[in-house]
């Protein structure tokens, strides 16, 4: 029988399939902790690569050139000042981008008339620009307290609209460990970091947190009163909220990744070095991670952080004595959507209860 993605969505949503994501949450929480050591790793020996407007320098543009290979920008900054490696890379396809260290005003019309010899064009298709380090300080300074506002405003709202501060907290550890691992795998690729990849950054925060609410709004809905039954615990509840929500999850990340992949080809293979590329790649795989992380850390740290309150503690005890009073293990439970809808949840204002209760149309 062919797969079919539709069936094992429908199937994930009613219960007839799950995947034991929350039971597993050990596991996952071993794996993430592993890739935010690696990415703490790899900035600390690799390091980011810096764009010139965070460290400072020198910055010349030689247009329409006939060769974009780095030999001819090198050899004509050795003749003004030995000892400086030239980063050069492709702008446009035609053009070359040369960055040194800072340069005098001298020393900097020189390499202009060297690099115009060099790459055989007019001097006139040569353009230089100086970047004061200080400049990127304010920016990576701003940066910081933006996120820092950004975080508590966050905290204060999702707090506000679950009612309870674990949904809240486990959202925010999900979106600092994607952050993480976003700027190690960038580190690892050794694009320079721009103001273009700030704002990259940035942008996943918004996409994070969208994937991890999408998730948790599902698990406050199969567990709003589940403290008042006996057949489903927490956990179990919200393992099979995860579990409904992952084919709208990827769903969702496919569509918003293709288009970002098709930006992210044409900036770095067609249009080279730019701000397209800086902001693509970042986006590109802070989705990703993103979208992985809403299904195997956030809903799983978030039912940590509850069956730490001793309410939950007891109703779980309570559930696990009954099975065995009833002579059923683990392996003879089975949750469904109607376990969920029809005994755990009871809408409150703004609540639904999903596809399984709307009305049924009458056969003709």
């Amino acid at each position: 029988m062919a797969f079919s993605f539709a069936q094992m969505g429908n199937d994930l949503y009613t219960g007839k399939k799950s995947f034991d994501i929350i039971g597993r949450r050990r596991l996952w929480y071993m794996i993430s902790l592993g890739l935010v050591a690696l990415s703490i790793v790899l900035l600390v020996t690799v390091k980011l690569n810096l764009g010139i407007e965070f460290r400072g320098g020198s910055e010349f543009v030689v247009s329409n050139t006939a060769t974009t290979t780095s030999e001819p920008a090198q050899r004509a900054l050795d003749e003004i000042e030995s000892g400086q490696v030239a980063r050069v890379s492709v702008v446009g396809g035609s053009s070359v981008r040369i960055q040194t260290e800072p340069l005098g005003a001298e020393e900097t019309s020189a390499l202009a008339e060297g690099l115009a010899q060099a790459y055989d064009v007019d001097v006139s298709q040569v353009t230089s620009s100086f970047v004061g380090p200080t400049w990127g300080a304010d920016v990576t300074t701003k940066a910081v307290q933006s996120l820092v506002i950004f975080l508590a405003i966050v905290t204060v709202v999702m707090t506000l609209y679950f009612r309870t501060w674990s949904m809240a907290v486990a959202a925010i550890i999900t979106l600092l460990g994607d952050l993480a691992i976003t700027v190690g795998l960038y580190a690892v690729i050794g694009f320079e970091v721009t103001p273009g990849t700030m704002i990259g950054f940035l942008t996943i925060l918004g996409y994070s947190l969208y994937d991890t609410v999408v998730v948790f709004d599902k698990v406050r809905e199969n567990t709003v009163n589940v403290l008042d039954q006996r057949r489903v615990t927490y956990a179990e509840a919200a393992n099979l909220a995860v579990n409904q929500t992952i084919v709208r999850s990827i769903n969702t990340s496919v569509v918003a990744v293709l288009p970002v992949a098709s930006i992210l080809f044409v900036g770095a293979f067609l249009l080279g070095a730019g701000t397209l590329r800086d902001i693509s790649l970042a986006l590109f795989i802070g989705m990703i991670v993103s979208t992985v992380s809403s299904i195997f850390l956030a809903a799983p740290l978030e039912v940590t952080l509850r069956l730490r309150r001793k309410a939950y503690q007891k109703h779980t005890e309570e559930v696990l004595a009954q099975r065995a009073k009833e002579g059923l293990d683990e392996d003879d439970v089975q949750i469904s959507s109607a376990d969920v809808t029809g005994r755990v949840v009871r809408t409150l204002p703004g609540g639904h209860l999903g596809q399984g209760a709307q009305p049924r149309r009458r056969k003709k």
